[in-house]
């Protein structure tokens, strides 16, 4: 399938997530970012998220290449669906990063081309896509 950069004028690339953290280790994080280690509270914990890929980088590269994940960003265009169900293939998606369908993909045409997503990221696809693929998303 082609690989196309993504439209991002839509939103951001990155995915917000919520943590819950005890108020002795909130403090201290705070008391780094007064005393100038790090800008703000996400600073430091995109940096100490950084850190710790770092160190498990090896099991992640070699998980990858085990289970045949694309690595990064892999977008399905309208037109990459269309030629996968004329030549009759089914796709089994695995990503590691972010997956993309064209927000022009009906779910029809998801449905008769994707057998099975499996996403440790994103998934960008319309709510519609999303909900006709529901039971193929792992």
């Amino acid at each position: 399938m082609a690989k196309e950069p993504v439209d991002r004028s839509r939103g951001s690339d990155t995915e917000k997530i919520t943590i819950n953290l005890g108020p002795i280790d909130l403090g201290q994080i705070d008391l780094l970012v007064e005393e100038g280690f790090y800008s703000n509270r996400t600073d430091l914990i995109r940096t100490a998220i950084r850190n710790q890929l770092s160190i498990h980088a090896p099991v992640v590269k070699d998980t990858v290449t085990r289970r045949e994940l694309v690595l990064g960003l892999q977008y399905f265009s309208k037109q990459d669906l269309e030629a996968a169900r004329a030549a009759n293939q089914r796709l089994k998606i695995q990503v590691l990063g972010l997956a993309s369908i064209a927000s022009d993909v009906s779910p029809e045409l998801a449905l008769a081309t994707i057998d099975s997503i499996l996403v440790r990221g994103a998934l960008h696809a319309s709510p519609a896509v999303k909900a006709a693929l529901a039971d193929r998303i792992r």
